[in-house]
């Protein structure tokens, strides 16, 4: 980046770094990052298995945090220019409490998002499921417990700067940057530990008690710190006079706040997109995302140290050029993320595929501080004004981008959207930018401009989305994700955001037949959570008894005529319900019981957010809906995991009395049996004679056998014992909400290591 801006400035003044205390200053911002990177992915995590594994609550706990940040840097900022006759050490200690607050954060929050599912589960008359209400009322509980804690969080920079502005003020001009490095250092960290050792060693809970530790080990730092400072350095006893209007490239003033808030979206956006575009590549893993946010992070202290170390005290309007290179490589991965690229070879290079994504995160690291320092000249009240416009395109650019762009243009074209946003920002930087003196031909920012467009002309005319790489293929889009059905006849298939779902199966229609079929009584009802291609649903409805079944993707249900041709008179039936909603979320819901609940959690097992359909807790709240007799089926596609299979089995023992286990047909996966009431030993014969003659039609319509009675007896004739399952490792803990046992496997993968 240092050769391609070409600065006629040296590097910048060392006096900065060896002032005392601004090492300090790095490391608590450092840890602070650090810390705020875990709050934000466990609540994250705890506030769907309260609220729903759904994309709004997504969007709502994201929009709560980033406003809490916004409002937090924004209200300080004003803090600190009302008592800016204050002396440093004042800034230091309401500092050091911040970070105290936001250590008590890591006990309150788990709490308060308990207590909220109970509160709306006790005004299910004003929260029906899948209603606006329930949202609404969700997102009110969600920013009374989130928004202050993180105003807390937002606190942090404006206070700093403004004990840096008294204690150091030859470096207070650039303070924001040099925050910035280590608060994005720390959030790098904070992703690479959390994800790889800590949340499995841990778990949630226990991870946020290090968190929380560790900001009460930053209140007594900056707290004792706060003691020496104004022994060392005289305090400025007047108010610093306000900066002068800043200008930027021949633009007005106020014009800077515009591309902070327009590079806040775009980025934010992207961030969106990539994850929908690198998870076919990726898989749908915790560490997917984390690779995602890893490369993010590190390219942005890239390019942050690269502004703080070279170009800081050259003219910011020399930068015009640099809009037009950012706005160019946000296309970079859309041609890396076209699954038919000869330029990649083969669809397993998925990291040199993800790497597209920095280039651009590099140059945005490197132009957010520009713009924040540039507007700032190191006055916290400015400064927290600038950061909390950029926090506010952040919080609306995933809303756009997942709720419009996406479901309206697909991968590529949203990303041909903002990449659009960023070609007006260079625009507006280099054609109204008053010139100084005359460059080189090759160095006009205008040549740069216009190759820039060609480039990106170029770039996304060569790209392709996902899909294409089916030549059958129906496509649907919507805000949760890019639902792919392909194939023909009995080689169809369901891909979501390009993992596969499932396929055409007996084992799905088993799901069904199965638990219904060991009731010793004729049921009343079931409920089916997972919809997948419907034939669990379908034939769950061949017994004659209403069926309702859950979905947390929309356009998912909406596939269903793809793989079955009847799917329209079986939508027609009285007795047919289907619902977009999360499985456990409509069950908290509702007060209906059933007879029988099954569920086909979506592959991988280690599939991000998965657990919460394995859990102790979701079996609570399962068990609270069957009825006296009733059968819980759940289905496991053993993958070669013997802790998570052990962990799930254990969920299930300790939740249910009665837990019966059979290998499924071909031997591929296990069908899980649990009940309140003992489940009896039942011959095939038994359960074949139980079947209405439509189900007995439906259950053997694929084979393996031709009558139902061989076919139970495929599955009856490999049960497993349970102390046999869970012997495969003994000291694996059961799965709970709080220890996610089977997303979180990297340290037990790669060394062994268990907790």
């Amino acid at each position: 980046m240092t050769m391609l801006l070409n600065p006629e400035t040296s590097a910048p003044d060392r006096l900065r770094e060896s002032l005392p205390g601004m090492r300090w200053y790095f490391v608590f911002f450092i840890l602070s990052g650090f810390c705020g990177l875990f709050y934000e992915v466990i609540w994250m995590r705890l506030a769907m298995a309260s609220f729903g594994v759904t994309t709004a609550l997504a969007s709502i706990v994201i929009s709560m945090f980033m406003a809490g940040l916004g409002f937090g840097s924004w209200v300080t900022g004003k803090i600190c220019r009302r008592h800016a006759t204050r002396n440093g050490s004042t800034f230091l200690r309401l500092y050091s409490l911040a970070e105290l607050l936001i250590g008590v954060s890591s006990i309150a929050v788990p709490y308060q998002l308990r207590l909220g599912r109970l509160l709306l589960q006790h005004a299910r008359t004003f929260s029906a499921w899948q209603s606006s209400s329930y949202y609404v009322l969700a997102g009110v509980w969600i920013a009374i417990t989130l928004i202050p804690w993180c105003t807390c969080m937002g606190a942090t920079f404006p206070l700093l700067m403004a004990v840096i502005r008294k204690t150091a003020r030859p470096a207070s001009e650039r303070s924001f940057s040099y925050l910035y490095i280590a608060n994005v250092l720390g959030a790098l960290l904070g992703t690479l530990t959390s994800a790889l050792i800590l949340i499995e060693l841990l778990g949630f809970q226990k991870s946020l008690f290090v968190a929380g530790g560790l900001n009460a080990v930053l209140a007594i730092l900056a707290f004792r710190l706060s003691n020496r400072v104004d022994s060392q350095h005289a305090a400025e006893m007047s108010a610093p006079a306000r900066p002068l209007q800043p200008k930027l490239y021949g633009l007005p003033g106020k014009s800077i706040l515009a591309f902070l808030f327009l590079s806040g979206l775009v980025s934010m956006g992207l961030e969106v997109v990539w994850i929908r575009q690198f998870t076919p590549f990726l898989g749908n893993v915790v560490y997917a995302f984390a690779a995602i946010l890893a490369v993010y992070l590190f390219a942005t202290v890239v390019g942050s140290q690269d502004y703080h170390s070279h170009f800081q005290e050259s003219n910011p309007d020399k930068t015009a050029s640099a809009w037009a290179i950012l706005a160019v490589s946000s296309l970079l991965p859309v041609f890396a993320a076209d699954p038919l690229q000869p330029l990649f070879g083969n669809l397993e290079l998925s990291f040199v595929r993800l790497s597209s994504i920095a280039f651009f995160c590099a140059l945005t690291g490197f132009l957010t501080p520009m713009l924040v320092n540039t507007w700032s000249a190191g006055d916290p009240e400015r400064a927290g004004t600038a950061y909390a416009v950029n926090v506010v395109g952040s919080i609306l650019g995933p809303l756009i981008a997942g709720f419009w762009l996406l479901p309206q243009f697909g991968e590529r074209g949203a990303s041909g959207c903002l990449a659009l946003l960023l070609f007006i920002l260079a625009a507006a930087a280099i054609f109204r930018r008053t010139p100084q003196t005359k460059t080189r031909f090759l160095a006009d920012p205008r040549l740069k401009f216009a190759l820039a467009v060609v480039a990106a002309i170029v770039l996304f005319r060569a790209s392709r989305d996902y899909e294409t790489i089916f030549p059958t293929r129906e496509v649907k889009r919507d805000y949760t994700a890019t639902v792919i059905a392909t194939g023909t006849g009995f080689q169809r298939k369901l891909f979501v955001n390009g993992v596969g779902m499932t396929f055409l199966t007996p084992i799905t229609k088993y799901i069904a037949d199965l638990p219904l079929a060991f009731l010793s009584r004729p049921p009343q009802n079931g409920l089916v959570i997972c919809f997948g291609m419907g034939t669990t649903f379908r034939s769950m409805l061949t017994w004659g008894i209403p069926t309702t079944a859950v979905d947390l993707v929309p356009s998912v249900p909406k596939m269903f005529g793809y793989f079955h041709s009847d799917a329209a008179n079986v939508l027609a039936s009285p007795f047919a319900h289907v619902v977009v909603d999360d499985g456990r979320r409509f069950l908290d819901g509702s007060n209906q019981m059933y007879d029988v609940i099954v569920v086909d959690p979506p592959p991988p097992p280690a599939a991000a957010g998965s657990s919460l359909l394995y859990s102790e807790e979701f079996y609570s709240v399962v068990k609270a809906h069957l009825r006296q007799g009733g059968i819980f089926q759940t289905w496991y596609p053993n993958d070669q995991d013997p802790a998570t299979t052990v962990a799930i089995t254990k969920a299930l023992v300790n939740s249910f009395p009665y837990v019966r286990a059979f290998e499924s047909f071909d031997r591929y996966g296990i069908h899980f049996l649990a009940s309140m009431q003992p489940i009896p030993e039942t011959s095939a014969a038994t359960l074949a004679g139980r079947m209405p003659p439509a189900a007995a039609r439906d259950f053997v319509e694929w084979g393996p056998q031709t009558d139902p009675q061989r076919q139970f007896q495929e599955v009856l004739s490999h049960e497993i014992p349970i102390g046999k399952l869970i012997a495969k490792s003994p000291l694996t803990p059961s799965l709970r909400d709080d220890r996610p046992v089977n997303e979180y496997y990297f340290l037990r993968k790669m060394f062994g290591i268990s907790r």
